[in-house]
């Protein structure tokens, strides 16, 4: 681990200051994935950039946040924890700034990639630098803290970035997430310093290359598919073929070294199976909505991108809200049993949302945005408890990146694999319109009608933006069905395997580091890495304010 060294006096405001710093940093991260989701349509428009581009905005930044996150935590033990939140701070605001400048699609997603190789830096950094520093009580209203501003930024993320854009341009965006990061820089020096202990052994760099590359060539078959056809000329099948080829040499590379990235043995347990599950099915049902639903708010139900960042916020406020209620529910009824609601919840809310037509009214969305938001919002109350363990504390960065990394792996996937069944069935609906199904579809789910308008210039463009809104609108609530189906199927498989009270008894009090459980994303769950709690006969003991997505 990195041990804090003690500061000569003031210790108590220099580590309120280095709970700001982290708390900064920490809640610009999901702001930077629904905020530059709400910005696609305008960056598509004015870099005229066509659909795969336009997704690896948001999906470089994911994947490669998701895919460092195990080697940042790693790393962040033997180098220390200050040095590499400092170090992946400002790689994230470097990126930013150059985000804001560049005029080429494929340059923004190359750093894009950048700023989720600094994300993966601070998150896990950040989050083991305040387990070093706090403890007891005072630890968990820490993570507390920091939970609010991960909700914080991911629900003020689009409706902040939607005014920004409608008055600055996207830009404005990407220079919002540089003067954060900055602010959180300021706040470093008075951070106290720690000392890397884990000096010995290598970076697995073996292990994070065939990781990452597994994941980004599942990545890339997916956002290819609609394009080249999933069958056609082999190309998506041999994507997909080499990224289980890697995907089969991470496991056994990792089976193999002795102080492995990953532990591969906290599959035996099926807690943590479920725990793995949850965060997957949850990026289905409520992430992927974040990066798809403002394009077709603004291209097919003809919104500005002001208004539609207003109406995403009926969506994200619940997991501002409800995570607090969701611990406290804990403490009297069975986890299993609230995960399992707070995925019924969000089937429900996906399924009432295929309401959805053009033109409808922002207030018939509310409710089923807010229901989806609801399940959310209860899960993220109680994940970090379902993930509760104890490691060794100079695994503390290892344990931040365990579970991090199947969370934001699964919202890559999710996103990625859903926008490109929503534009597969665009395409097919589109079909006998004037112009290429595949193009058109394209341009509409990255939200940018006039150019989808552009490729038919002898059609009569009121017809056309009808035909259009109407295939995109049955294609979206083909998709949302299909989240809903995936919400139900999971339900019963979490609740029986996290009902099993025996094995978490067992778990809480018996420190087997080989078969402890990786801890939740980004708040309470990098607290549970280093400290072991028991968990009550009636549930989980609840998690102090916890995280939602992102």
């Amino acid at each position: 681990m990195s041990t804090t060294v003690p500061a000569p006096g003031g210790r108590r405001p220099r580590k309120g200051l280095a709970l700001t710093a982290v708390c900064l940093a920490g809640g610009i991260l999901p702001a930077s994935l629904t905020g530059s989701s709400v910005a696609l349509p305008g960056i598509g428009h004015q870099l005229d950039a066509g659909l795969v581009p336009l997704q690896w905005v948001v999906n470089s930044y994911n994947l490669t946040f998701g895919s460092f996150m195990l080697a940042a935590g790693s790393l962040a033990d033997r180098v220390g924890r200050r040095r590499m939140f400092t170090a992946g701070t400002v790689l994230f605001a470097l990126a930013s700034l150059l985000s804001a400048l560049v005029g080429n699609v494929y340059l923004l997603d190359a750093l894009r990639a950048l700023a989720g190789l600094g994300a993966a830096a601070v998150l896990t950094s950040g989050s083991a630098l305040l387990a070093g520093l706090f403890e007891g009580p005072a630890l968990g209203r820490a993570f507390g803290v920091l939970g609010s501003s991960f909700g914080a930024g991911l629900a003020l993320g689009p409706s902040t970035a939607g005014l920004l854009v409608s008055a600055f341009g996207w830009r404005a965006v990407f220079l919002s997430h540089l003067a954060v990061a900055v602010l959180a820089l300021l706040l470093v020096p008075v951070v106290p310093a720690d000392r890397p202990e884990r000096s010995g052994g290598r970076a697995d760099w073996i292990g994070t290359l065939t990781f990452t590359g597994a994941l980004f060539l599942f990545t890339l078959a997916m956002v290819e598919g609609p394009q080249l056809g999933w069958f056609g000329g082999g190309q998506v099948p041999g994507l997909v073929a080499g990224s289980l080829a890697l995907l089969v040499a991470f496991v056994v590379a990792e089976r193999r070294l002795k102080h492995p990235m990953f532990d591969l043995s906290l599959f035996r347990n099926p807690r943590f199976v479920a725990v793995c599950l949850m965060p997957v099915v949850l990026a289905f049902g409520f992430v992927s909505l974040l990066v798809l639903l403002p394009s077709w708010l603004v291209a097919a139900d003809g919104l500005s991108t002001a208004a539609a960042g207003a109406t995403m916020m009926a969506l994200t406020a619940p997991v501002l809200l409800l995570p607090a209620l969701a611990g406290k529910l804990a403490a009297r009824v069975p986890a299993g049993l609230l995960l399992g609601a707070s995925l019924v919840l969000m089937a429900a809310g996906t399924a009432w949302l295929t309401v959805v037509e053009p033109g409808v009214s922002t207030l018939a969305l509310v409710g089923p945005l807010l229901l989806t938001g609801a399940g959310m919002g209860v899960a993220a109350g109680l994940l970090d408890a379902a993930a509760i363990g104890s490691v060794e504390p100079e695994r503390a960065g290892m344990a931040a990146g365990m579970f991090n990394t199947m969370r934001l792996a699964g919202e890559t996937v999710a996103i990625v694999v859903m926008g490109a069944v929503l534009v597969s069935l665009t395409a097919g609906r589109l079909s006998d319109a004037p112009a290429a199904g595949g193009a058109l579809a394209g341009k509409l789910v990255g939200g940018d009608l006039s150019g989808a308008l552009a490729l038919a210039p002898g059609a009569d463009p009121a017809a056309l933006t009808a035909q259009l809104a109407d295939g995109y609108t049955g294609a979206l609530r083909l998709t949302l069905w299909l989240l809903t189906a995936i919400c139900l199927l999971s339900t019963v498989p979490v609740v029986l395997l996290v009902r099993d009270r025996k094995s978490a008894a067992a778990t809480a009090t018996t420190p087997a580091p080989a078969d402890a459980l990786a801890t939740d994303a980004a708040t309470t769950d990098d607290a549970a890495a280093v400290e072991s709690v028991s968990l009550p006969e009636a549930g989980f003991e609840a998690a102090p304010q916890p995280v939602g997505a992102k």
